[in-house]
C-alpha cells in the first residue's frame, strides 16, 4: 500500500497545504517517514488524515468561484465501526461546505472495502449541497453495491458514465466540466 500514491500531477494548479481555506492549510509533510498504516500497512505520506484509523483523503483541487472539489480516498470505508462518514463530514466536508463548495467529486479507486451502517449522515451531507451533488467516481463494483444495498446511491451519484478511467489525463477545470454534464445529464 505505501506504492500507492495520491494523484500528484494537479499539485501545480493546487496544494491543500497552501490554501488558507483547506483543512490541511499549513500542513508540512516528511516524505522521508513513513508513519501512517492502514491495519498495519504503511501509506505514502502525501495521504491526509481525516480522523480515521482505516480512511484517507488527498484534496487534489478545490475551485472556491465554481464551488467544487476533487477528492482521492484510500483505505476502508468503514462505517459499522470507525462511522467514517460522521468523521469525515466533521472534519473535511463541513469545512468545504462553509467554504462555498457544493459540488463533490469523490475519486474510490483505491477504497478496498466499504462497510455501511445507516445513510443518515448521507442525507444529511446530500440536503447542505443545496442545488449542487455528490458524484463517486471510479468506485469498484463491489464498493457500489454496498452503497447501494445501504440505500445510500439516492445521495451519490456514480456507476455508468462516472467509471472514468482516463480522468489523470484531464486537468482539473476539463474533468469537472465532465462530471459536471454526466450529472446534469442525469438529473434531466
Amino acid at each position: 500500500m505505501h506504492e500507492i500514491e495520491p494523484y500528484y500531477n494537479w499539485l501545480k494548479y493546487y496544494d491543500p497545504a497552501e490554501d488558507e481555506r483547506s483543512p490541511f492549510y499549513g500542513k508540512e509533510y516528511n516524505f522521508d517517514k513513513y508513519s501512517e498504516t492502514i491495519y498495519g500497512y504503511y501509506i505514502d505520506p502525501a495521504w491526509d488524515s481525516i480522523g480515521s484509523e482505516t480512511l484517507y483523503i488527498k484534496i487534489l483541487y478545490a475551485d472556491y468561484d465554481a464551488g467544487y472539489c476533487v477528492i482521492e480516498f484510500i483505505g476502508e470505508w468503514n462505517d459499522t465501526l470507525h462511522n467514517d462518514i460522521m468523521t469525515l463530514k466533521r472534519n473535511i466536508l463541513e469545512v468545504l461546505l462553509n467554504e462555498g463548495i457544493n459540488k463533490f467529486i469523490l475519486i474510490g479507486e483505491n477504497i478496498m472495502n466499504f462497510h455501511g451502517s445507516d445513510d443518515s449522515y448521507y442525507e444529511e451531507w446530500f440536503e447542505e449541497v443545496g442545488d449542487g451533488w455528490i458524484a463517486a467516481v471510479n468506485f469498484p463494483e463491489f464498493v457500489r453495491n454496498e452503497f447501494q444495498r445501504y440505500h445510500i446511491d439516492q445521495y451519490i451519484n456514480m456507476g455508468g458514465t462516472l467509471q472514468i478511467d482516463r480522468w489523470r489525463t484531464l486537468l482539473p477545470n476539463v474533468f469537472y466540466d465532465l462530471v459536471s454534464n454526466f450529472i446534469q445529464r442525469r438529473l434531466n
